[in-house]
């Protein structure tokens, strides 16, 4: 009677085959690093805009330069101190960028820009160095 199972040369015909897959699909993902981070940075910089938009539906104005983009995780004491603001807030926390710095926010009240320094962490720069900014999309 044959017993039920994988001999080792089936087992190993399956490992050769995984690693030839992986060694092919690894550069093309691998490679992708860092426009991933462009994306999750410009995503994260949608989602805030709607927090700040919301923020504004509900107070008239954005959130100060000052009270920043902690003003849509708890409720600013700094004027010009809304006079609704959702209980709950409008984010857990503040998020940071793909490459865990700050996000950028400055506001007169009317208007606003939010932007990432990129992977650099420093003005300026080309490619994923670049900056992503609020008004370029």
């Amino acid at each position: 009677m044959r017993e039920k199972g994988f001999t080792l040369i089936e087992i190993l015909v399956v490992v050769m085959i995984l690693g030839l897959l992986i060694s092919l699909a690894a550069p093309r993902i691998i490679g992708r690093t860092d426009e991933a981070r462009v994306v999750k940075a410009m995503a994260d910089i949608r989602a805030l805009e709607e927090g700040l938009n919301l923020y504004r539906l509900d107070s008239g104005i954005y959130p100060s330069t000052e009270q920043g983009l902690a003003g849509l995780v708890t409720k600013p004491t700094s004027p010009p101190v809304p006079q609704r603001w959702r209980e709950d807030g409008y984010f857990e926390r503040v998020p940071l960028d793909p490459w865990n710095n700050d996000f950028i926010y400055a506001s007169d009240g009317r208007s606003y820009v939010l932007r990432s320094l990129g992977s650099d962490g420093e003005e300026g720069g080309d490619g994923v160095d670049a900056d992503i900014d609020s008004r370029d999309f």
